[in-house]
């Protein structure tokens, strides 16, 4: 291998991502000639401790001072896998002012700061690749990029988020309340010790972004993203959708519509006919449909130290490929249209209602009166009584524009025969 090229890099973070880039390079390293015709080689990683060992890593390559590896005329790729906004985007930004080409896994940088990276890589006519950064090992950005680019795509949605996606599967299956199955999850460490960016929604908020930004040739950012999380998911809501035919997932869901784009994570209540309603435990998924594809599925594991790791290497092999072919900076920014985002009040879904009502005659026609007269039309309805005049009555519409539905709840909270209402949630419907 003495005549191969030898392309250095240098990796920022050595966390569980950046030690499942490190196993796989290695791994990689005799079967790089032949994929590659050349070898990627890590010089530098950079760490905050460099004193503190890490299992199967060389610690001769650590480092804690960033210059040392922007000031390096050798090193031609920084893989940046230390997540965050900073210091991430100062040095992803530095490098690619510097000529080096960047593989990065940072779904908060790009939801937030895409454009401003993809200009600067335009600029000096770098490589940046961020394939991790949506669903973990599952292939999704390149296909958005490349493989369906002669589609014009109206929808992109899934499953994006593993631990939200284990926990709705516990409640699902076990019969387990939300609080019971986070604390599994986090026991079996598919949630963080705060929990918070995944059980809220705002993970799967930032990769949504990301992907409709790509679909639809467009910037979406994490802001633009309408996002509600599982937190009000009771077992009560889970065994009406089982009754009813649906699964409810959490959701991530862009469409491109006349009137702009759509972009929302939520809970949502799915026919479990529906390909992604078969998606369990922590496995992601992602639908897409096209005008000529039609409808294509992507699965696979979400998160974790290989699976990410395997999209973050392949990544830094297609750059690599592009530094031997001397045809860097091919495909950066895709963002050529600047399409209305649409407020959440003029989306339309239909809406799944769970709520407690007096249990005597004329309840369910004053409650249909009410949806009447604010443009709701009902589809499905269940009743049961509940004991001590109460009854208990399950509400699914037709498709109807959010602000319609907030019209009538909001009538629907004041009357005196409703005596709550703890749940509403969406409902998924194709676009048409």
């Amino acid at each position: 291998m003495s005549d191969v090229r030898v392309i250095k890099a240098a990796l920022l973070g050595a966390g569980t991502v950046g030690s499942g880039v490190y196993d796989i390079l290695q791994w990689q390293k005799d079967e790089m000639p032949k994929k590659l015709g050349a070898v990627v080689e890590l010089k530098k990683i950079l760490v905050r401790n460099t004193k503190k060992p890490r299992e199967g890593m060389d610690s001769s390559l650590f480092t804690d001072n960033w210059k040392e590896i922007l000031d390096d005329p050798e090193i031609e790729i920084v893989i940046e896998v230390m997540g965050g906004i900073e210091p991430a985007k100062t040095y992803i930004t530095e490098a690619l002012h510097a000529g080096k080409h960047v593989v990065t896994a940072n779904k908060d940088l790009l939801a937030e700061h895409g454009k401003e990276v993809l200009d600067a890589a335009e600029e000096h006519g770098c490589d940046l690749m961020f394939e991790a950064a949506v669903a973990g090992g599952i292939p999704i950005i390149r296909p958005l990029k490349q493989c369906l680019a002669a589609n014009h795509l109206t929808e992109v949605m899934g499953i994006v988020n593993g631990t939200t996606n284990y926990i709705l599967t516990k409640m699902t299956k076990d019969h387990m309340e939300f609080a019971d199955a986070l604390a599994l999850a986090t026991e079996l460490g598919y949630a963080e010790a705060d929990p918070t960016a995944d059980i809220e929604g705002y993970d799967a908020a930032r990769k949504v972004a990301i992907m409709a930004s790509i679909a639809f040739n467009s910037r979406v950012t994490f802001s633009d993203v309408y996002t509600q999380g599982i937190t009000k998911i009771t077992a009560a809501d889970i065994a009406y959708a089982t009754e009813m035919g649906m699964v409810i997932k959490l959701l991530g869901v862009a469409r491109n519509t006349d009137t702009g784009i759509e972009a929302g994570v939520y809970p949502m209540l799915i026919p479990a006919d529906h390909p992604l309603a078969g998606v369990n435990d922590s496995f992601n998924a992602v639908f897409v449909h096209g005008d000529a594809v039609d409808d294509a599925m992507f699965q696979g594991r979400g998160a974790g130290k290989l699976p990410t790791g395997s999209a973050v290497a392949g990544d830094i092999f297609e750059v690599a490929r592009d530094i031997v072919a001397g045809s860097t900076g091919r495909i950066n920014c895709t963002c050529y249209k600047n399409l209305r985002i649409k407020p959440v009040d003029e989306v339309q879904n239909r809406y799944f209602m769970r709520m407690e009502v007096e249990d005597r005659p004329g309840v369910l026609a004053a409650i249909a009166s009410v949806f009447g007269n604010n443009h709701v039309s009902i589809a499905q309805v269940i009743q049961k009584s509940v004991g001590e005049g109460t009854a208990e009555l399950v509400i699914i519409t037709d498709q109807v524009e959010e602000r319609h539905f907030k019209d009538a709840l909001l009538v629907m909270n004041e009357m005196s025969i409703v005596k709550e209402i703890p749940s509403v949630l969406r409902v998924y419907a194709q676009s048409e």
